[in-house]
């Protein structure tokens, strides 16, 4: 673990899983349409959104993907983590008022590169709304303790 209570890449293997939720609420999507400027009526007006195929408002598809870089930031691998890349596949929409369940899973630990690649899968009431993997850089205990050395060595030599 980092000083953060992060994973290391020497701590990680492949299997382990983790899981955030949050709700989506009202004021997520209101306030997520101003950050990101997408002020799209299928977001904001539900009389539009009446008129399309969801009938109905849905919350913006990287708002809920966003739980998914809650799960990477806060659970696995955790605080001192950095995202590389991501990739997303939206298989269903998500509404006002659903829970999003964001589970990441470590398929794959690159430690030469100090590297991990999680599964991620995001699901509301049973049904998978998101699906992807994501790359992501890691921090290394066994670096550290070496640079720790190699400058206690330079300070006493």
């Amino acid at each position: 673990m980092n000083d953060l209570n992060g994973y290391d890449v020497e701590d990680l293997s492949v299997g382990m899983t983790a899981t955030f939720s949050k709700t989506i609420t009202e004021a997520d999507i209101v306030l997520f349409a101003g950050v990101s400027g997408d002020g799209n009526a299928i977001h904001t007006n539900e009389e539009f959104a009446q008129g399309t195929m969801f009938k109905g408002r849905i919350a913006h598809g990287f708002l809920t993907a966003s739980v998914i870089s809650a799960a990477v930031a806060n659970k696995l691998p955790g605080p001192g983590a950095v995202y590389l890349d991501q990739r997303l596949s939206f298989k269903a929409p998500v509404r006002p008022g659903d829970t999003v369940h964001a589970t990441v899973r470590v398929k794959e630990v690159m430690p030469e590169r100090g590297r991990v690649l999680l599964e991620t899968t995001c699901m509301v009431k049973g049904v998978v709304v998101i699906d992807g993997e994501a790359l992501i850089k890691v921090g290394s205990s066994a670096k550290r303790q070496a640079k720790a050395a190699a400058g206690a060595a330079a300070v006493t030599g």
